[in-house]
């Protein structure tokens, strides 16, 4: 059980957001937010992701003066930790700390730094395990849409486990806040609707490709190039693709990257990490089925560099269909490496 009072998380976590959307709006103004700064080992820092890091270290040092805590983000380095971790306060150990945070300001940079398209800030609270922390110990998530230059609103989804989730539209103008109701597709097919596989980046986009086409054929029929009834969006961001699970758009995403670098004998490449799912429990707690690559509950551990391989489905009846034919797929294409 988190040892602080889930609202407490909840409104500290939101107001941190609030300030990431703030900042960056800011950072566009005389400053060319798509320049890289450095790399880590989990991803490319762009210019745009370092606006928010003295954010982010002043949110935990402010916190950590009441709730001991260890942060676990990308980009973050302590001496004498991991790459990704460092304890607030300064001075305390892994062992003192009542929390784990997981954070990542900014979901989605590639399309915001672009002005292109909103990206999200997540962060996802749980009880101190030390090592043995895993995302499925998450037991609060807050996540904020962070707009583009010319978007007039913004949602907030927040869970607390067990306790379903919430959402509200926010009048970037006014400051106004109107509920917003969330509920994942209950459409049995995937026919007339939108559905993806992840393919953001070259290495994997064959293999990726070649599952959708495998999936729609075996599901719809024979791919009708006049009609297009299955429909894709490449949303570069795990954040936003929970998301548009969450309120309906969506009825089948998968993030498959780490599979495919394993099928293809690769070593892992750029894919999705843990931080990047530190809101699953939100999509959980609105109704989203989330599994990993095998149909196990979706889980990873605490860190930033592990890969991760996850799977959505906006109801069961379709996640009845689809998944035997991923699982039957992925067995197929890496019977050669076995």
């Amino acid at each position: 059980m988190l040892p602080i009072p889930p609202p407490e998380a909840i409104d500290r976590l939101r107001e941190f957001q609030r300030a990431v959307g703030q900042a960056l709006h800011r950072s566009w103004q005389g400053t060319n937010p798509n320049a890289v700064s450095r790399s880590s080992a989990a991803d490319t820092i762009y210019q745009i992701d370092t606006v928010v890091e003295p954010l982010l270290e002043e949110f935990c040092r402010d916190w950590g003066k009441t709730t001991p805590l260890v942060l676990v983000a990308e980009g973050i380095a302590a001496e004498g930790q991991p790459e990704g971790l460092k304890v607030f306060p300064e001075g305390a150990s892994q062992e003192e700390a009542l929390i784990r945070l997981m954070i990542d300001p900014i979901d989605g940079t590639r399309g915001i730094m672009y002005d292109k398209r909103a990206a999200w800030s997540l962060a996802g609270v749980a009880p101190n395990k030390r090592n043995a922390t895993r995302l499925s110990d998450i037991e609060v998530a807050v996540m904020t849409e962070l707009a583009t230059s010319k978007m007039g609103f913004t949602d907030v989804l927040w869970a607390t486990r067990g306790g379903g989730a919430q959402a509200e539209r926010i009048d970037l103008a006014s400051g106004g806040r109107e509920p917003l109701t969330i509920a994942p597709s209950a459409a049995a097919t995937l026919d007339h609707g939108f559905a993806s596989i992840s393919n953001f980046f070259p290495g994997t986009k064959v293999l990726a490709s070649e599952l959708m086409e495998y999936l729609v054929g075996h599901l719809i029929g024979p791919a009708d190039v006049g009609r297009a009834t299955v429909f894709d969006d490449q949303y570069i961001s795990t954040g936003g693709q929970f998301y548009e699970l969450i309120v309906g758009h969506d009825r089948f995403n998968a993030d498959l990257r780490p599979t495919f670098y394993r099928i293809q004998g690769q070593p892992q490449g750029l894919c999705c990490h843990p931080y990047d799912c530190a809101t699953m429990l939100i999509a959980q707690e609105a109704g989203v089925i989330l599994t990993d690559d095998r149909g196990r509950p979706l889980d990873g551990p605490f860190d930033v560099t592990s890969g991760i391989s996850w799977i959505g489905y906006a109801n069961a009846r379709l996640r009845s269909q689809i998944e035997p034919l991923m699982l039957r797929f992925i067995d197929e294409r890496a019977q050669p490496i076995r």
